[in-house]
């Protein structure tokens, strides 16, 4: 199976990371927040309808669903579980080029690599010593001014070669398997968020959205944001005396209200934290939005309190002033949704695993994915890894021995379910 399918795998890899596809933070006014990922799901839809999926949808928000029916033998009475994948379409914006041109390193020798020879872009392993683990492997990395987007196409690769194989080969048998192709999971899950659940009606799913080679993660952030407005009053400043309430300097003892302790850049595991994440002020108003984040259910509850109690507080040292907070959550944490009843779900990661040779390395992760939203929706859909490294930077790359590991996964979970193991 490696053999036949790692061109596949490559070629489709190639072909998607060039569709620009990069979403951009807008608050989720716009679902889609780009034009680039209608035409990745376009594409996509395409391709399921060739390979045989049914009941194919692509939505007003650029969700695309679709169904693999199962192909039991006539023997066979058993019911298997339907299983969903999610991947999402869109890349990340931090600030390079939506333009991405994949290169491939064959047999990478253990040196420095040279992304871009004209921009002077190297890629030093001083400073990634994750690249020597590879050696003589062939990697995929960008040219430097882009990412390289494996971030999450190496997962929709991974899954659309999993449908190719098993709508083409006879003798893999499978219970119903659908697909979620979501966007804008990058700018604040609103993919997820916009989903028509009827459309994906599975016991459990997986996303594919880990890093390298053996990580899974069923544990995440709970988060959510707060958005809190300051009313001051403004006045000439030669007649301010008495008058002027200037919402700028409210903002700072504000945020000084909380502890420097607890923020990103101090914390780490499943230590969680109040990100002050901006400020926006003027003569009359100040908006200061944060992110709230805490793996554990009780200690995320009572930061969200703090947080009222601090704008209580702030009120009442300025009573001139108008103090106002708006506090919602984003995503919760995929092992709240774990029971006893299903965690048989993340079971068949280490299964796999075990059957593969690979080594878990498991990770409460610092962040959500879009499992993270759907674990809420009541489907536990735990992570697991593409392959990739140093997503979200000009110097991520994609060994291609990885890829095929977690296309494996992906067949072995399969596999499992049919087996009911």
């Amino acid at each position: 199976m490696i053999q036949d399918t790692r061109h596949e795998l490559l070629e489709r890899f190639l072909r998607y990371v060039r569709i620009p596809s990069q979403s951009r933070y807008n608050g989720g006014t716009t679902v889609p927040s780009t034009e680039g990922q209608w035409n990745m799901a376009k594409l996509l839809q395409q391709e399921c309808s060739a390979l045989g999926l049914v009941d194919l949808e692509l939505s007003h928000t650029c969700v695309l669903t679709g169904k693999l029916p199962a192909n039991l033998p006539d023997n066979c009475k058993c019911s298997v579980p339907t299983v969903g994948f999610v991947a999402h379409l869109d890349t990340v914006d931090v600030n390079l080029s939506p333009e991405i041109h994949p290169q491939i390193i064959y047999n990478y020798d253990g040196k420095d690599i040279v992304l871009n020879k004209g921009q002077h872009i190297l890629m030093k392993t001083a400073e990634h010593p994750e690249l020597l683990a590879y050696v003589g492997q062939d990697i995929v990395v960008s040219d430097g001014t882009s990412v390289l987007g494996a971030d999450n196409k190496a997962a929709v690769a991974n899954v659309m070669t999993a449908l190719s194989t098993l709508s083409k080969k006879q003798g893999m048998y499978h219970g119903d398997i659908y697909v979620a192709f979501v966007p804008d999971e990058e700018c604040g899950l609103y993919g997820s968020k916009s989903m028509n659940f009827s459309k994906f009606p599975v016991d459990f799913a997986y996303t594919i959205d880990s890093c390298a080679l053996g990580e899974v993660v069923y544990e995440t952030f709970n988060a959510g944001s707060a958005e809190v407005t300051i009313h001051g009053v403004s006045a000439h400043p030669m007649s301010a005396k008495g008058v002027l309430v200037n919402p700028t300097l409210i903002a700072v003892d504000f945020i000084n209200l909380f502890d420097r302790r607890e923020t990103p850049e101090c914390t780490e595991g499943k230590e969680g934290y109040i990100w002050c994440q901006s400020v926006v002020s003027n003569q009359s108003t100040a908006t200061v939005h944060l992110n709230i984040r805490d793996h554990d259910k009780e200690k995320y509850e009572d930061k969200k309190k703090r947080i009222m109690k601090n704008v209580k507080k702030i009120q009442e040292f300025y009573p001139k002033a108008t103090v106002e907070c708006q506090i919602s959550d984003t995503y919760g944490n995929i092992a709240d949704a774990v029971t006893k009843e299903n965690n048989k779900v993340i079971d068949y990661i280490y299964m796999s695993m075990e059957q593969l040779g690979i080594t878990p390395h498991t990770i409460a992760m610092r962040g959500g994915t879009d499992g993270s939203f759907i674990s809420t929706k009541g489907i536990l859909t735990p992570n697991y890894f593409t392959g990739g490294l140093n997503f979200h930077s000009r110097f991520e790359f994609l060994p291609l021995s990885s890829l095929q590991k977690s296309y494996q996964m992906t067949m072995t979970i399969i596999q499992l379910i049919y087996e009911g193991k």
